[in-house]
Protein backbone atom coordinates (compact mmCIF):
# COMPACT_ATOMS: atom_id res chain seq x y z
CA UNK A 1 0.00 0.00 0.00
CA UNK A 2 2.83 2.39 0.83
CA UNK A 3 4.29 1.89 -2.67
CA UNK A 4 1.02 3.25 -4.05
CA UNK A 5 0.57 5.99 -1.48
CA UNK A 6 3.98 7.60 -1.99
CA UNK A 7 3.70 8.24 -5.77
CA UNK A 8 0.13 9.48 -5.30
CA UNK A 9 1.24 11.76 -2.48
CA UNK A 10 4.14 13.13 -4.57
CA UNK A 11 1.84 13.69 -7.54
CA UNK A 12 -0.49 15.55 -5.20
CA UNK A 13 2.41 17.70 -3.95
CA UNK A 14 3.33 18.61 -7.53
CA UNK A 15 -0.27 19.40 -8.45
CA UNK A 16 -0.91 21.43 -5.29
CA UNK A 17 2.32 23.41 -5.74
CA UNK A 18 1.32 24.30 -9.30
CA UNK A 19 -2.21 25.31 -8.31
CA UNK A 20 -0.93 27.57 -5.53
CA UNK A 21 1.67 29.07 -7.85
CA UNK A 22 -0.96 29.72 -10.55
CA UNK A 23 -3.25 31.42 -8.01
CA UNK A 24 -0.29 33.46 -6.78
CA UNK A 25 0.51 34.62 -10.33
CA UNK A 26 -3.18 35.40 -10.87
CA UNK A 27 -3.16 37.62 -7.77
CA UNK A 28 0.05 39.33 -8.94
CA UNK A 29 -1.33 39.96 -12.42
CA UNK A 30 -4.60 41.53 -11.40
CA UNK A 31 -3.21 43.29 -8.35
CA UNK A 32 -0.52 44.88 -10.52
CA UNK A 33 -3.05 45.88 -13.18
CA UNK A 34 -5.25 47.50 -10.54
CA UNK A 35 -2.46 49.53 -8.99
CA UNK A 36 -0.48 50.45 -12.09
CA UNK A 37 -3.12 50.60 -14.85
CA UNK A 38 -6.69 51.02 -13.55
CA UNK A 39 -6.09 53.56 -10.77
CA UNK A 40 -3.71 55.81 -12.78
CA UNK A 41 -6.25 55.97 -15.63
CA UNK A 42 -9.01 57.13 -13.30
CA UNK A 43 -6.80 59.56 -11.41
CA UNK A 44 -4.50 60.75 -14.18
CA UNK A 45 -4.28 64.16 -12.55
CA UNK A 46 -2.25 62.73 -9.65
CA UNK A 47 1.35 63.91 -9.93
CA UNK A 48 4.27 61.75 -8.81
CA UNK A 49 2.01 58.66 -8.72
CA UNK A 50 4.89 56.11 -8.47
CA UNK A 51 6.37 58.02 -5.54
CA UNK A 52 3.04 58.11 -3.69
CA UNK A 53 1.99 54.50 -4.36
CA UNK A 54 5.40 52.96 -3.64
CA UNK A 55 5.74 54.87 -0.36
CA UNK A 56 2.19 53.95 0.68
CA UNK A 57 2.87 50.33 -0.28
CA UNK A 58 6.06 50.31 1.76
CA UNK A 59 4.24 51.59 4.85
CA UNK A 60 1.44 49.02 4.43
CA UNK A 61 3.96 46.21 4.04
CA UNK A 62 5.88 47.44 7.10
CA UNK A 63 2.76 47.41 9.28
CA UNK A 64 1.76 43.91 8.11
CA UNK A 65 5.26 42.55 8.67
CA UNK A 66 5.39 44.09 12.15
CA UNK A 67 2.13 42.33 13.04
CA UNK A 68 2.68 38.93 11.39
CA UNK A 69 6.44 38.53 11.22
CA UNK A 70 9.46 39.02 8.97
CA UNK A 71 8.10 37.31 5.85
CA UNK A 72 8.82 36.26 3.19
CA UNK A 73 12.11 34.69 4.21
CA UNK A 74 14.84 33.82 1.74
CA UNK A 75 15.23 30.21 0.64
CA UNK A 76 18.26 29.43 2.80
CA UNK A 77 16.44 30.68 5.89
CA UNK A 78 13.38 28.58 5.03
CA UNK A 79 15.43 25.43 4.49
CA UNK A 80 17.51 26.16 7.59
CA UNK A 81 14.39 26.31 9.75
CA UNK A 82 13.01 23.22 8.05
CA UNK A 83 16.18 21.26 8.72
CA UNK A 84 16.50 22.43 12.33
CA UNK A 85 12.84 22.34 13.41
CA UNK A 86 11.58 19.70 10.93
CA UNK A 87 8.65 21.97 10.12
CA UNK A 88 7.70 25.46 8.96
CA UNK A 89 4.95 27.70 10.45
CA UNK A 90 1.99 26.66 8.28
CA UNK A 91 -0.51 28.25 10.68
CA UNK A 92 0.64 31.56 9.19
CA UNK A 93 -0.28 30.62 5.60
CA UNK A 94 -2.54 33.66 4.95
CA UNK A 95 0.18 35.99 6.28
CA UNK A 96 2.83 34.22 4.19
CA UNK A 97 0.70 34.68 1.07
CA UNK A 98 0.01 38.37 1.70
CA UNK A 99 3.59 39.20 2.68
CA UNK A 100 4.90 37.51 -0.46
CA UNK A 101 2.30 39.17 -2.71
CA UNK A 102 2.33 42.83 -1.65
CA UNK A 103 5.94 43.73 -2.54
CA UNK A 104 5.43 42.31 -6.03
CA UNK A 105 2.25 44.23 -6.82
CA UNK A 106 3.59 47.48 -5.36
CA UNK A 107 6.53 47.35 -7.79
CA UNK A 108 9.39 46.12 -5.60
CA UNK A 109 12.46 45.24 -7.65
CA UNK A 110 12.34 41.55 -6.64
CA UNK A 111 11.20 38.20 -8.00
CA UNK A 112 8.48 35.84 -6.73
CA UNK A 113 10.58 32.78 -5.86
CA UNK A 114 11.38 33.57 -2.21
CA UNK A 115 7.76 34.05 -1.18
CA UNK A 116 6.55 31.02 -3.12
CA UNK A 117 9.13 28.67 -1.62
CA UNK A 118 8.13 29.60 1.94
CA UNK A 119 4.45 29.20 1.09
CA UNK A 120 4.85 25.78 -0.54
CA UNK A 121 7.15 24.47 2.20
CA UNK A 122 4.56 25.51 4.79
CA UNK A 123 1.79 23.71 2.87
CA UNK A 124 3.90 20.55 2.54
CA UNK A 125 4.68 20.60 6.26
CA UNK A 126 0.97 20.81 6.99
CA UNK A 127 0.33 17.84 4.68
CA UNK A 128 3.18 15.86 6.23
CA UNK A 129 1.93 16.49 9.77
CA UNK A 130 -1.57 15.37 8.84
CA UNK A 131 -0.66 12.19 6.95
CA UNK A 132 0.81 9.52 9.14
CA UNK A 133 2.80 7.63 6.49
CA UNK A 134 4.62 10.85 5.45
CA UNK A 135 5.10 12.38 8.89
CA UNK A 136 8.64 11.11 9.45
CA UNK A 137 9.70 12.42 6.04
CA UNK A 138 8.03 15.84 6.13
CA UNK A 139 11.35 17.60 5.50
CA UNK A 140 12.00 15.58 2.34
CA UNK A 141 8.54 16.17 0.87
CA UNK A 142 8.67 19.87 1.74
CA UNK A 143 11.93 20.18 -0.19
CA UNK A 144 10.31 18.34 -3.07
CA UNK A 145 7.46 20.84 -3.08
CA UNK A 146 9.97 23.69 -3.24
CA UNK A 147 11.84 21.97 -6.07
CA UNK A 148 8.67 21.55 -8.13
CA UNK A 149 7.65 25.16 -7.51
CA UNK A 150 11.01 26.49 -8.72
CA UNK A 151 10.97 24.10 -11.69
CA UNK A 152 7.51 25.21 -12.82
CA UNK A 153 8.30 28.88 -12.12
CA UNK A 154 11.41 28.80 -14.30
CA UNK A 155 10.05 26.27 -16.80
CA UNK A 156 13.07 24.04 -16.14
CA UNK A 157 12.47 20.61 -14.50
CA UNK A 158 16.12 20.30 -13.45
CA UNK A 159 16.63 23.81 -12.08
CA UNK A 160 14.47 23.35 -9.00
CA UNK A 161 16.08 20.01 -8.16
CA UNK A 162 19.66 21.20 -8.67
CA UNK A 163 19.15 24.54 -6.92
CA UNK A 164 17.67 23.03 -3.76
CA UNK A 165 19.91 19.97 -3.56
CA UNK A 166 23.10 21.97 -4.18
CA UNK A 167 21.94 24.35 -1.47
CA UNK A 168 21.67 21.82 1.34
CA UNK A 169 24.46 19.78 2.89
CA UNK A 170 22.68 16.88 4.48
CA UNK A 171 22.98 13.28 5.56
CA UNK A 172 21.21 10.90 3.22
CA UNK A 173 18.03 9.89 5.03
CA UNK A 174 17.90 6.62 3.13
CA UNK A 175 20.99 5.40 5.03
CA UNK A 176 19.00 5.77 8.25
CA UNK A 177 15.94 4.07 6.82
CA UNK A 178 13.98 7.30 7.13
CA UNK A 179 13.39 8.14 3.49
CA UNK A 180 13.31 6.85 -0.08
CA UNK A 181 16.44 5.41 -1.63
CA UNK A 182 18.34 7.26 -4.36
CA UNK A 183 16.50 5.57 -7.26
CA UNK A 184 13.13 6.02 -5.52
CA UNK A 185 13.86 9.73 -5.06
CA UNK A 186 14.43 10.14 -8.81
CA UNK A 187 11.20 8.32 -9.64
CA UNK A 188 9.17 10.25 -7.07
CA UNK A 189 10.61 13.56 -8.25
CA UNK A 190 9.70 12.72 -11.85
CA UNK A 191 6.16 11.86 -10.76
CA UNK A 192 5.83 15.12 -8.84
CA UNK A 193 7.38 17.19 -11.65
CA UNK A 194 5.17 15.59 -14.30
CA UNK A 195 2.10 16.29 -12.18
CA UNK A 196 3.21 19.86 -11.49
CA UNK A 197 3.90 20.79 -15.10
CA UNK A 198 0.75 19.05 -16.28
CA UNK A 199 -1.51 20.83 -13.81
CA UNK A 200 0.08 24.21 -14.50
CA UNK A 201 -0.43 23.71 -18.25
CA UNK A 202 -4.04 22.69 -17.59
CA UNK A 203 -4.69 25.78 -15.46
CA UNK A 204 -3.24 28.02 -18.17
CA UNK A 205 -5.31 26.28 -20.83
CA UNK A 206 -8.62 26.35 -18.96
CA UNK A 207 -8.39 29.71 -17.17
CA UNK A 208 -5.92 31.60 -19.35
CA UNK A 209 -2.24 32.43 -18.98
CA UNK A 210 -1.36 34.48 -15.94
CA UNK A 211 2.23 35.08 -17.00
CA UNK A 212 4.14 34.96 -20.25
CA UNK A 213 7.28 33.93 -18.37
CA UNK A 214 10.79 35.12 -18.99
CA UNK A 215 11.39 36.08 -22.64
CA UNK A 216 13.59 33.91 -24.84
CA UNK A 217 16.39 35.14 -27.07
CA UNK A 218 16.40 34.21 -30.72
CA UNK A 219 19.06 31.72 -31.70
CA UNK A 220 21.99 33.77 -33.04
CA UNK A 221 25.19 31.84 -33.91
CA UNK A 222 28.23 33.11 -32.07
CA UNK A 223 31.09 34.44 -34.18
CA UNK A 224 34.87 34.18 -33.86
CA UNK A 225 35.04 37.72 -32.49
CA UNK A 226 32.64 36.69 -29.70
CA UNK A 227 34.81 33.74 -28.66
CA UNK A 228 37.84 36.03 -28.42
CA UNK A 229 35.91 38.22 -25.98
CA UNK A 230 34.81 35.33 -23.76
CA UNK A 231 37.16 36.30 -20.92
CA UNK A 232 36.12 39.96 -21.12
CA UNK A 233 32.42 39.10 -20.82
CA UNK A 234 33.08 36.59 -18.04
CA UNK A 235 35.07 39.16 -16.02
CA UNK A 236 32.22 41.65 -16.45
CA UNK A 237 29.77 39.05 -15.11
CA UNK A 238 31.98 38.22 -12.14
CA UNK A 239 32.34 41.94 -11.34
CA UNK A 240 28.55 42.35 -11.39
CA UNK A 241 28.14 39.28 -9.15
CA UNK A 242 30.68 40.63 -6.66
CA UNK A 243 28.92 44.00 -6.75
CA UNK A 244 25.67 42.22 -5.91
CA UNK A 245 27.20 40.47 -2.88
CA UNK A 246 29.00 43.55 -1.57
CA UNK A 247 25.99 45.84 -1.92
CA UNK A 248 23.84 43.16 -0.29
CA UNK A 249 26.00 43.29 2.84
CA UNK A 250 25.89 47.09 2.94
CA UNK A 251 22.10 47.21 2.75
CA UNK A 252 21.74 44.39 5.27
CA UNK A 253 23.71 46.50 7.74
CA UNK A 254 21.46 49.49 7.08
CA UNK A 255 18.33 47.37 7.40
CA UNK A 256 19.34 46.03 10.81
CA UNK A 257 19.69 49.58 12.16
CA UNK A 258 16.27 50.84 11.08
CA UNK A 259 13.02 50.07 12.93
CA UNK A 260 10.10 48.27 11.30
CA UNK A 261 7.68 50.32 9.21
CA UNK A 262 10.28 53.11 8.95
CA UNK A 263 12.59 51.03 6.77
CA UNK A 264 9.77 49.72 4.56
CA UNK A 265 8.42 53.25 4.13
CA UNK A 266 11.92 54.50 3.28
CA UNK A 267 12.40 51.67 0.77
CA UNK A 268 9.08 52.55 -0.86
CA UNK A 269 10.03 56.22 -1.01
CA UNK A 270 13.39 55.48 -2.66
CA UNK A 271 11.84 52.95 -5.05
CA UNK A 272 9.11 55.39 -6.02
CA UNK A 273 11.53 58.24 -6.58
CA UNK A 274 13.96 56.22 -8.69
CA UNK A 275 11.24 54.47 -10.70
CA UNK A 276 9.51 57.81 -11.39
CA UNK A 277 12.60 58.72 -13.41
CA UNK A 278 13.41 55.16 -14.59
CA UNK A 279 10.28 52.93 -14.65
CA UNK A 280 12.42 50.02 -15.87
CA UNK A 281 13.69 49.62 -12.28
CA UNK A 282 10.30 48.50 -10.97
CA UNK A 283 9.29 44.82 -10.75
CA UNK A 284 11.37 41.69 -11.28
CA UNK A 285 12.54 42.38 -14.84
CA UNK A 286 10.54 39.83 -16.86
CA UNK A 287 8.48 42.25 -18.94
CA UNK A 288 11.25 44.83 -18.99
CA UNK A 289 13.67 42.29 -20.47
CA UNK A 290 11.19 41.48 -23.24
CA UNK A 291 11.12 45.16 -24.19
CA UNK A 292 14.92 45.28 -24.00
CA UNK A 293 15.32 42.25 -26.28
CA UNK A 294 13.09 43.83 -28.94
CA UNK A 295 14.70 47.29 -28.79
CA UNK A 296 18.18 46.96 -27.29
CA UNK A 297 19.86 48.66 -30.25
CA UNK A 298 17.84 51.80 -29.42
CA UNK A 299 19.54 52.31 -26.03
CA UNK A 300 22.87 53.91 -25.29
CA UNK A 301 25.46 51.31 -24.12
CA UNK A 302 26.48 53.37 -21.07
CA UNK A 303 22.82 53.75 -20.09
CA UNK A 304 22.35 49.97 -20.12
CA UNK A 305 25.50 49.44 -18.06
CA UNK A 306 24.28 52.03 -15.54
CA UNK A 307 20.85 50.39 -15.35
CA UNK A 308 22.51 47.02 -14.67
CA UNK A 309 24.27 48.29 -11.54
CA UNK A 310 21.31 50.42 -10.46
CA UNK A 311 19.02 47.37 -10.71
CA UNK A 312 21.36 45.45 -8.38
CA UNK A 313 21.34 48.33 -5.89
CA UNK A 314 17.55 48.62 -5.93
CA UNK A 315 17.01 44.87 -5.57
CA UNK A 316 19.29 44.65 -2.53
CA UNK A 317 17.76 47.80 -1.07
CA UNK A 318 14.23 46.39 -1.43
CA UNK A 319 15.13 43.01 0.06
CA UNK A 320 17.12 44.37 3.00
CA UNK A 321 14.66 47.16 3.87
CA UNK A 322 11.58 44.95 3.89
CA UNK A 323 10.08 44.95 0.38
CA UNK A 324 11.26 41.38 0.20
CA UNK A 325 11.35 38.76 -2.52
CA UNK A 326 13.76 36.80 -4.68
CA UNK A 327 16.75 37.95 -6.69
CA UNK A 328 16.98 35.48 -9.60
CA UNK A 329 14.93 37.46 -12.13
CA UNK A 330 16.46 40.87 -11.25
CA UNK A 331 19.98 39.40 -11.50
CA UNK A 332 19.28 37.97 -14.96
CA UNK A 333 17.83 41.29 -16.11
CA UNK A 334 20.82 43.25 -14.74
CA UNK A 335 23.31 40.84 -16.32
CA UNK A 336 21.57 41.05 -19.70
CA UNK A 337 21.68 44.86 -19.55
CA UNK A 338 25.39 44.76 -18.77
CA UNK A 339 26.08 42.22 -21.53
CA UNK A 340 24.18 44.29 -24.08
CA UNK A 341 25.91 47.48 -22.98
CA UNK A 342 29.44 46.05 -23.15
CA UNK A 343 28.75 44.32 -26.48
CA UNK A 344 27.37 47.47 -28.09
CA UNK A 345 30.35 49.47 -26.86
CA UNK A 346 32.66 47.01 -28.65
CA UNK A 347 30.44 46.45 -31.71
CA UNK A 348 28.41 49.69 -32.03
CA UNK A 349 26.62 48.77 -35.26
CA UNK A 350 26.44 44.97 -34.86
CA UNK A 351 23.70 43.93 -32.44
CA UNK A 352 24.11 40.25 -33.45
CA UNK A 353 26.93 39.95 -30.88
CA UNK A 354 24.77 40.99 -27.93
CA UNK A 355 23.06 37.66 -27.21
CA UNK A 356 26.34 35.79 -26.70
CA UNK A 357 27.68 38.60 -24.52
CA UNK A 358 24.52 38.60 -22.39
CA UNK A 359 24.70 34.81 -21.92
CA UNK A 360 28.30 34.84 -20.67
CA UNK A 361 27.79 37.86 -18.42
CA UNK A 362 24.64 36.28 -16.95
CA UNK A 363 26.46 32.99 -16.31
CA UNK A 364 29.28 34.87 -14.59
CA UNK A 365 26.95 36.95 -12.43
CA UNK A 366 24.72 34.08 -11.34
CA UNK A 367 27.70 31.79 -10.82
CA UNK A 368 29.17 34.19 -8.25
CA UNK A 369 25.80 34.73 -6.57
CA UNK A 370 24.40 31.19 -6.51
CA UNK A 371 27.72 29.29 -6.53
CA UNK A 372 25.89 26.37 -8.16
CA UNK A 373 27.04 26.01 -11.79
CA UNK A 374 24.66 23.22 -12.79
CA UNK A 375 21.62 25.06 -11.44
CA UNK A 376 22.80 28.29 -13.11
CA UNK A 377 23.18 26.50 -16.45
CA UNK A 378 19.69 25.02 -16.26
CA UNK A 379 18.26 28.40 -15.25
CA UNK A 380 19.86 30.23 -18.18
CA UNK A 381 18.45 27.73 -20.66
CA UNK A 382 15.18 29.47 -19.77
CA UNK A 383 16.08 32.40 -21.99
CA UNK A 384 19.25 31.62 -23.98
CA UNK A 385 19.64 29.23 -26.94
CA UNK A 386 20.72 25.69 -26.05
CA UNK A 387 23.73 26.01 -28.39
CA UNK A 388 25.27 28.44 -25.87
CA UNK A 389 25.31 25.77 -23.15
CA UNK A 390 28.86 24.82 -24.16
CA UNK A 391 29.93 28.31 -23.05
CA UNK A 392 27.48 28.86 -20.22
CA UNK A 393 28.55 25.79 -18.22
CA UNK A 394 32.28 26.67 -17.97
CA UNK A 395 31.38 30.32 -17.35
CA UNK A 396 29.15 29.34 -14.43
CA UNK A 397 31.75 26.90 -13.07
CA UNK A 398 34.62 29.42 -13.21
CA UNK A 399 32.58 32.20 -11.65
CA UNK A 400 31.18 29.88 -8.96
CA UNK A 401 34.76 28.94 -8.02
CA UNK A 402 35.72 32.62 -7.95
CA UNK A 403 32.70 33.37 -5.75
CA UNK A 404 33.65 30.64 -3.28
CA UNK A 405 37.26 31.86 -3.07
CA UNK A 406 36.11 35.42 -2.42
CA UNK A 407 33.72 34.17 0.26
CA UNK A 408 36.55 32.29 1.99
CA UNK A 409 38.64 35.46 2.07
CA UNK A 410 35.77 37.49 3.50
CA UNK A 411 36.01 37.46 7.33
CA UNK A 412 32.24 37.90 7.62
CA UNK A 413 31.64 34.79 5.50
CA UNK A 414 34.24 32.61 7.22
CA UNK A 415 32.77 32.99 10.69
Amino acid sequence: MKKIKLPVFCATIGAAASVVFWVFLFAIKYGTELIWDVIPQRFSQINLYPLIICTAGGLIIGIIRKVFGDYPENMMTVFGKLKKEKTYPYRKLPALFICALLPLIFGSSVGPEAGMVGLIVALCCWAGDNMKFARDQSEYYSRMGAEITLSVMFRSPLFGLLNVEEDIVETDQAEKGQGPSGSEKVILYCVAAGSGFGVFWLMNTVFGKVSEGFPTFDSVPAQKADYLLFIVYLICGIILGIFFERSEKIFEGIGHRLPSVVKEGLAGLILGGVSYVLPVIRFSGEEQMGILIDNYNAYLPLAMIGIAFLKIIMTNMCISLGLKGGHFFPLIFAAVCLGFGVSLMIFPQEVSHATYAAAIVAAGTLGVSLKKPLAVSMLLLLCFPAQYLLWIVPSAAISAYAGRQLALKDPAESK
